[in-house]
């Protein structure tokens, strides 16, 4: 399937296609599959400890599970996308990591909970990679943060709409039936992305009035024959982890992660364990702070590129709204001194509201990587700021030891502060990085 060829006079007067926005519906598609299968466990977990004797600490470890694997393969995820066409890796990363998942439906003990886990997180890893990948070979610059605001809306707005549903699933068919399900979704969307995904001069339709419009805003459109050419050096893992800028993107995604991997793990929990809330309840009270979150991330795509539009620069444009969402999710601290149930949603839904306002930090990887090291930095931000997906479960567990959630939710709120300070005092003017 070939891209039409079209005179030069004609490729001048061509009115571009927009295949384009098929694709980050593909992806939106990829990413509520993605989140589902990261989140799932949090929907189970209250059921799940119950009926395996699981204490508090070990629902901590079992919950970090997934991190600890995920960020291990971060800089081997990158390296591959960087040389694996994404029709193919994403494809095949799918149907693994989906089908650990159906295999958590089977297993009654830690052990294999744990190591279940740590094997969705190792194939999840090249997943928003791949995403950043994708984005920067379809999208020019001033839709970039568009695309990759509603790509990552999906991780909220699966969780927002379904996690009634999963707990309904949980509570009618069990808890072992929430993994089989999800995983199942998982395996059959891998086959459909393996058909349909092709690269922008490969897709059926694209004409090339749309590969000049991405080439010339700056999109990437022949970035897997460029990469493709050179091998691994250490020297340019070397590069992504010597620049101030990347440094400050790096940290700044461990306090924002650090916030939405409190709600992925340990919030049904707080509501149900610490709230008094019964399960049915606390799946459709769960479900509006991700409607927030996902109504903040598309604010935020739309916003930023938006203000590119109107003349701002790229780096006010991509870190006005990162800032801003990570100041709004301090507010978390409000739940630790209000009794009322709608009043702790309601601090809930707008400290998560700020963080899906900051969740377009992955067009500053697509903005600021060197063009060749795309995936390799991908690969480093996605490993540090998912570091938080080992810190979070495990210091939440120990925190939430007690009788009290409120250290916890004072932890997730200080980091929150610490992630605004990363991106106004390390990240500096955005621009890419020419090697």
């Amino acid at each position: 399937m070939r891209t039409q060829t079209l005179s030069p006079a004609r490729a001048i007067t061509a009115t571009p296609t927009r295949k384009r926005y098929f694709i980050m519906v593909l992806l939106f598609i990829t990413v509520v599959i993605n989140y589902l299968d990261r989140s799932n466990l949090s929907i189970a977990a209250p059921a799940l400890t119950r009926e395996l004797g699981i204490d508090a600490v070990h629902a901590g470890l079992i919950f970090s599970a997934f991190g600890w694997t995920y960020a291990a393969m971060q800089l081997p995820g990158g390296w591959l996308v960087d040389r694996v066409p994404p029709r193919v890796l994403y494809a095949v990363a799918l149907a693994l990591w989906s089908i650990a998942t159906i295999c958590l439906g089977f297993v009654g003990s830690f052990v294999g909970l744990f190591v279940l886990r740590m094997a969705v997180g190792a194939l999840e890893a090249p997943a928003y990679p791949i995403n950043s990948r994708v984005v920067t070979a379809w999208f020019p610059e001033k839709e970039r943060a568009t695309a990759v605001g509603f790509y990552t809306s999906g991780q909220f707005v699966g969780l927002a709409f379904l996690t009634p549903i999963l707990a309904w699933l949980q509570t009618a068919f069990g808890w072992h039936m929430v993994f089989v399900v999800t995983g199942g979704v998982g395996v059959l969307w891998a086959v459909i992305w393996y058909w349909v995904y092709r690269e922008p001069r490969d897709f059926k339709g694209v004409n090339q009035g749309e590969i000049d419009l991405i080439k010339a805003g700056g999109g990437l459109v022949d970035i897997q024959a460029e990469s493709a050419k050179s091998g691994f050096n250490w020297a340019d893992l070397g590069i992504v982890l010597s620049k101030r800028k990347l440094w400050g993107i790096y940290l700044g995604q461990f306090c924002l992660n650090s916030t939405l991997w409190f709600f992925l793990t340990w919030f049904p929990t707080y509501l149900v364990k610490y709230r008094g809330m019964d399960f049915i309840k606390s799946g459709l009270l769960a479900s509006l702070p991700f409607l927030a979150a996902f109504i903040g991330v598309l604010c935020s795509g739309f916003f930023s590129d938006w203000l590119i539009r109107r003349g701002h620069t790229v780096g006010f444009a991509r870190k006005l709204p990162i800032i801003a969402g990570l100041l709004i999710s301090t507010s978390i601290i409000g739940a630790n001194y209000v009794e009322s149930t709608p009043l702790v949603i309601a601090f809930l839904a707008l400290a998560f509201f700020g963080n899906g306002l900051a969740s377009i930090t992955w067009s500053l990887v697509s903005t600021l990587a060197p063009a060749r090291l795309l995936g390799l930095t991908g690969g480093t931000f996605n490993l540090i700021g998912n570091l938080s997906a080992i810190a979070t479960p495990i210091v939440i567990g120990f925190l939430a030891a007690g009788e009290s959630f409120a250290p916890a939710i004072t932890y997730i709120a200080v980091l929150a502060l610490l992630g605004a300070l990363s991106y106004i005092l390390l990240v500096g003017k955005v621009e890419r990085i020419e090697l």
